[in-house]
């Protein structure tokens, strides 16, 4: 799971951003001055940093240049001062971006994705993770097709895991019968999109703890399904 520390001095866009990214599967920590984001950002391993700029006792600025001495993660700077002399200082100073409030909450959270992809192709890492996903205590191995829980295999059939994998793949978006139906066997397949019923029931029958109070596969009547994450 990566790790994203957020340095802002507004509670409450900081929660808001928080809220966002453990939505999307981050870990998370908060600080609300300058020095403690950067003592935080110093002795801590995160994965991305998000900055305001108008910070109490030690600015943004000069946050991001004594991290930037130690790291090379990706900074994403976010902040009220919209002015061009302050986006080319903050970049100059060796931030990746830089969001002007007010943002829109998943606008920050796809460029924050897009700088891990980013960071994680050119220091190598990508082809290690990208064929894992990880999601509570599941683990699926889009490559060798095993599925575990809690460190425990599951068996599943060819077109249980292709319907497991493709929603775990789109966390949080409803699927209807129809769309999981042409995803997994095509859409000049002829069939009963009445089997996506009972292959979802008998993956939840093989992962849920209490199946008929899923935590990771939703029904949404009249909808579809959704990878709860």
């Amino acid at each position: 799971m990566k790790k994203i520390l957020i340095i802002e001095d507004q509670q409450s866009i900081a929660e808001l951003e928080k809220d966002y990214l453990e939505i999307n599967d981050f870990k998370v920590d908060i600080k609300n001055n300058g020095r403690e984001g950067l003592n935080q950002a110093l002795t801590e391993n995160y994965d991305l940093i998000l900055l305001d700029l108008m910070l109490p006792d030690i600015d943004g600025f000069e946050v991001c240049k004594k991290i930037r001495n130690k790291t090379n993660i990706p900074i994403l700077i976010i902040s009220a001062r919209g002015e061009d002399i302050d986006k080319i200082r903050g970049l100059g100073l060796g931030a990746d971006d830089y969001i002007s409030k007010p943002f829109s909450p998943n606008e920050l959270v796809a460029r924050v994705k897009a700088h891990l992809d980013r960071f994680d192709r050119l220091t190598g890492k990508t082809e290690k993770i990208k064929h894992i996903i990880q999601i509570k205590n599941l683990t699926i191995n889009q490559i060798s097709h095993h599925v575990f829980l809690d460190n425990r295999e599951i068996n599943l059939t060819t077109k249980e895991f292709e319907i497991l994998n493709f929603l775990a793949s789109h966390p949080n978006i409803v699927f209807s019968k129809e769309q999981l139906y042409d995803h997994v066997w095509g859409d000049d397949s002829y069939g009963d999109i009445a089997t996506i019923a009972v292959h979802i029931k008998k993956i939840r029958d093989k992962i849920e703890k209490d199946p008929q109070n899923p935590r990771f596969i939703d029904t949404l009547w009249g909808s579809g399904y959704r990878f709860n994450a």
